[in-house]
């Protein structure tokens, strides 16, 4: 799961797609195009609308996206567009672009549409990409 500063949005995702998988079967982790925000909790609201819903973000740490990830991952979820591009430029070839796919598109097949940042919004911001993010999950749940 990617976004930006990996405190808002992929956290969620994240916290999300973990509560919905069976750990020792699947692999989920979130990271940020940009290292705003290394080592830092996710946003609080970001914690606040997870614990509403039962999940804890509490033992996640922001990170910097980097290639190792193709290697780590089979799919690679992007909240937007600028942060598909973002993506993108560090593949290493087709295989690796092959794996990175708008969140989106899960639950609203091939419409490419974005997670809306809510970092500089209010709380109804968090709680509306909750729901978006959980919707995508439900989705993505039942392929995996």
């Amino acid at each position: 799961m990617v976004c930006l500063g990996n405190i808002c949005r992929s956290p969620l995702a994240e916290g999300i797609l973990q509560s919905k998988v069976n750990a020792d079967e699947v692999s989920v982790d979130s990271a940020g195009t940009a290292a705003y925000h290394v080592r830092e909790l996710p946003d609080p609201r970001s914690i606040e609308v997870a614990r509403k819903y039962g999940i804890d973000l509490t033992t996640q740490r922001a990170r910097k996206f980097s290639v190792k990830d193709f290697n780590e991952f089979h799919e690679i979820f992007v909240m937007d567009d600028s942060n598909y591009q973002n993506v993108i430029l560090k593949a290493r070839g087709k295989e690796d672009e092959s794996k990175v796919k708008m969140i989106l598109n899960e639950s609203q097949p091939n419409e490419n549409k974005s997670v809306p940042d809510p970092y500089y919004g209010g709380n109804d911001g968090f709680e509306n990409v909750y729901q978006m993010l959980d919707e995508a999950c439900e989705v993505m749940i039942k392929r995996l």
